[in-house]
């Protein structure tokens, strides 16, 4: 990366972080005070951020199963580092919803006394399995450059005598067993995946009282957003993130632009028939929400961000430009980023419509409204998460072995 890119990508994130540590520290000390949401509509940016970054996190783990357990080779040099960015933006996630909470530090009460009767608790249990599952498998595929990173000096031979628990070289029985679980747990973790970005969709479907939201198609939408979503992001990882500028990349990179393509353009057909279905007769609850989507006061967030910057533009480079590197890169990072714009459409039409027409003229407060546009505080705590999730994929970059080389016993060829 060139010099002044690497400036200005610096300069954005000091910028970043700085208003997200003063966001954070608002939050733990005046709580949610400078939230715009209310008694009424009390979900906001961050349960959207929080369903954003999970997506990006089962879409990136699903990328790497495709390495782990389906055996694609074009995609094997790239496991390690699939794996590392679904950890990252899956604690990206939980800290957004962590920061929802009225009550941060009782979180823990979900593991400690669950009600299964919920499917939120259920949710819990499969993200802590799941993140186990994605920590043990990422070093179970580094362990044996982790051993070679012993006798090396600095940093790395700091991690790798950290992390590698074995000292030496990792004989090949032991790296043959590590690649014998390392499948298995990537077997297990792929309905995991599945099960709990499902669970997020299943969560909003099953509020019944809620119309808006009460689709059996919803748990589907979530995941095809997921696939999308996270195959966006992994695209342009490694297409920035790659540290050979060779074929090889250029294979790698067009492979998953034609998947996220195909990904893409399916994902349109669904989200077709969630607004074409409720509006064919112009009537219900339901009907007035798209309206309100398609042509309310945010139209430009559906149509310019979402539909343009996010479904036609990446369709166009992924196309008709799939053969640059370049193409795809910035066709990935336009899906994953605007794709944060589905999760608000999903999260806060749902919450407008009042249940008791006329409620909203009952009470005068400015917490008992059905109107909500995130509060630059709430921005502000969402670019902590944000710049968090970057300094820790930068370092994980920097001195950990993403992006090594396969040896001879490759995970994929055994």
């Amino acid at each position: 990366m060139k010099k002044h890119w690497r400036i200005l990508l610096w300069t954005l994130w000091v910028i970043v972080a700085v208003l997200g540590v003063h966001g954070f520290a608002s939050r733990l000390i005046e709580g949610h005070r400078h939230a715009n949401y209310g008694s009424y509509i009390i979900w906001g940016l961050w349960v959207s951020a929080y369903i954003y970054f999970i997506g990006l996190s089962a879409g990136s783990f699903l990328l790497s199963s495709m390495i782990y357990v389906f055996g694609v080779k074009k995609l094997e040099k790239i496991g390690r580092l699939a794996l590392f960015t679904a950890i990252i933006t899956l604690c990206m996630a939980l800290i957004s919803i962590w920061f929802d909470l009225g009550q941060m530090f009782r979180a823990y009460r979900m593991v400690t006394s669950p009600n299964f009767g919920s499917m939120m608790a259920w949710m819990v249990w499969l993200y802590s399995l799941y993140t186990v599952i994605m920590v043990v498998e990422l070093w179970m595929a580094m362990r044996a450059d982790l051993c070679r990173w012993q006798s090396e000096p600095g940093v790395r031979g700091w991690v790798g005598r950290t992390l590698a628990f074995h000292r030496g070289p990792l004989p090949p029985e032991k790296e043959r067993w590590c690649h014998h679980w390392l499948k298995v747990l990537a077997i297990v973790g792929v309905p995991l995946a599945i099960a709990f970005h499902g669970g997020v969709g299943a969560l909003f479907s099953t509020l019944s009282a809620r119309p808006f939201w009460h689709t059996p198609l919803m748990p589907i939408l979530f995941l095809t957003g997921a696939l999308v979503s996270g195959g966006g992001l992994m695209a342009f990882v490694v297409a920035a993130f790659y540290p050979h500028r060779n074929d090889e990349q250029r294979q790698m990179v067009a492979y998953i632009g034609r998947a996220v393509l195909g990904l893409l353009l399916f994902d349109v057909v669904l989200e077709w028939a969630e607004f074409s279905v409720p509006m064919w007769y112009g009537v219900g609850h339901e009907y007035d929400l798209l309206m309100r989507v398609l042509f309310g006061d945010f139209w430009w967030v559906f149509w310019i961000v979402h539909v343009g910057l996010g479904c036609l533009v990446p369709i166009y480079l992924l196309a008709f430009r799939g053969d640059k590197l370049w193409s795809v890169g910035l066709a990935g990072l336009l899906i994953a980023v605007t794709f944060m714009t589905v999760r608000l459409n999903i999260v806060i039409p749902g919450l407008l419509d009042p249940h008791l027409q006329g409620l909203q003229n009952a009470f005068s407060d400015h917490r008992l409204v059905f109107w909500y546009v995130p509060s630059f505080f709430e921005w502000q705590v969402t670019m902590f998460i944000v710049a968090l999730g970057s300094a820790l994929f930068y370092l994980g970059y920097r001195f950990l072995p993403l992006t090594a080389n396969q040896t001879e016993n490759s995970p994929v060829r055994h």
